[in-house]
């Protein structure tokens, strides 16, 4: 007889079409999945659900059920939890949402994780062995990284785009009005200890291809990243390839982009977010303006490839701001780009600002049935919400049409064998996302 306490988590997706298969580009392996599971005592039976790649087996035997929540995932977590609290098995919520908006997740959970879990954890588990659980565990601090211990097993049998996540820190310094990342960590950051980091990459390099350092700001730190490079640089043709995301401003430092290369990174995720001024400005990243130009040249001298990100709904956007952008994508030649609309995230200074000036579309758009993933939750200036979602798909498509990947193939920096190989297969999973993500549901459009 098995009387181990039984624990299932889960990830939930954002939402499903019937009878259609989750969006691709979105199946990566899930990062604070592991991260729990790591934390979890080794007397606990794991289950692990990934709602994105299968069906979630309501009636598998459990005691106790953890969802790990974002504003995208609220409504489908919370119909999720319905199922289980039905059956009398209590739910554990922690995540970003969760913690930005405890009260109105805690309609729907049996307890809230507020913060970060790692001092949190042991103590919920126990509750929930014991039947003491609480309605609310709040972090107090910010918990040392060192605790961080990934439990990978649960990913086994699932088929995750082929890339390794990896945290060197967490959390950025900056404060950029739309962004939930800078108001869940109130835009402070604290770095992984590289010796742990180079620990868990030997563990995992004959496993991967590709390593994706998933920091908000890998140079946030540019000590403490250069410590890590360093030691990455002395695995030599034993090294590594990796990605990951910076701030431009770091593109900046030629003996920073130097270690990187040599350290084995090939690209790197920046968000340019906008070529307005005025806009960048209002969203408090004006420093990419007097850094983009001289940053992208840096990178393209050094052979670092480039994921591009824009978002559109600022107060500057007219229709032609959306063929300059895709434009100057093309131009300088980037690996991929996204062009996303600007969402108002709940906690964030820009939802607080445009619920002041009575500009939200929606109450709540991540519940609001009507809303689907490209609509604008707000009323923007020059242009109408319908506009601007219009707008994002077209750049989309222009961007992935068979013309520009050719064009941007002769313009994108591919002098490894690696970047080249898979240029072609990266932008077609790109191109196909392209409408499958438009109008994509939150929840379900069936019943689970």
């Amino acid at each position: 007889m098995n009387n181990k306490f039984r624990l299932t988590l889960i990830h939930p997706a954002m939402g499903h079409k019937p009878g259609e298969p989750y969006i691709r580009a979105w199946q990566m392996e899930t990062l604070p999945i592991a991260s729990i599971a790591g934390l979890t005592p080794d007397d606990v039976e794991l289950s692990f659900f990934d709602d994105r790649m299968e069906r979630i087996d309501y009636d598998k035997p459990c005691d106790a059920v953890a969802l790990s929540v974002e504003t995208y995932t609220a409504r489908r977590a919370y119909s999720i939890a319905a199922e289980y609290r039905k059956r009398g098995i209590p739910v554990v919520m922690g995540g970003f949402h969760a913690t930005l908006i405890p009260d109105e997740t805690a309609l729907h959970a049996d307890a809230v994780v507020i913060g970060e879990a790692e001092d949190l954890w042991p103590q919920i588990v126990e509750d929930l062995r014991r039947g003491k659980l609480r309605p609310f565990y709040r972090s107090e601090g910010r918990p040392s990284l060192e605790k961080i211990h990934p439990d990978r097993s649960v990913f086994r049998g699932k088929k995750y785009l082929p890339v390794t996540l990896i945290e060197t820190g967490r959390g950025c310094k900056y404060a950029c009005e739309f962004c939930a990342i800078g108001a869940f960590f109130a835009s402070t950051r604290r770095q992984r200890p590289p010796d742990a980091v180079m620990k868990e990459i030997l563990s995992l390099k004959n496993q991967t291809r590709l390593f994706f350092f998933v920091d908000d700001n890998f140079a946030a730190d540019p000590a403490a990243a250069v410590a890590l490079m360093e030691e990455m640089k002395r695995l030599g043709k034993r090294g590594i390839r990796w990605v990951t995301q910076m701030s431009l401003p770091a593109a900046l430092d030629e003996e920073f982009l130097v270690l990187m290369r040599r350290s084995g990174c090939i690209g790197i995720l920046v968000g340019l977010e906008s070529l307005e001024e005025g806009n960048l400005s209002t969203m408090n990243k004006s420093f990419n303006a007097t850094a983009r130009d001289q940053a992208l040249k840096n990178l393209n001298r050094h052979g670092i490839a480039v994921y591009g990100t824009f978002v559109f709904g600022y107060d500057e956007d007219v229709k032609e701001t959306f063929d300059k952008t895709v434009d100057f994508a093309v131009e300088n030649g980037f690996y991929i780009a996204a062009f996303n609309h600007l969402t108002p995230f709940p906690g964030t200074p820009l939802y607080r600002r445009l619920e002041e000036e009575g500009r939200l579309k929606y109450d709540a758009w991540w519940l609001n049935e009507r809303y689907r993933y490209n609509d604008l939750a707000f009323y923007p200036k020059r242009m109408t919400p319908e506009e601007v979602s219009r707008c994002c798909v077209d750049a989309r498509r222009r961007f992935y049409s068979w013309k520009n990947i050719s064009r941007r193939l002769n313009r994108a920096n591919l002098g490894e064998f690696f970047k080249l190989w898979n240029y072609l297969p990266i932008n077609l999973m790109h191109r196909w996302d392209v409408l499958a993500r438009d109008g994509h549901p939150l929840g379900n459009e069936h019943s689970s």
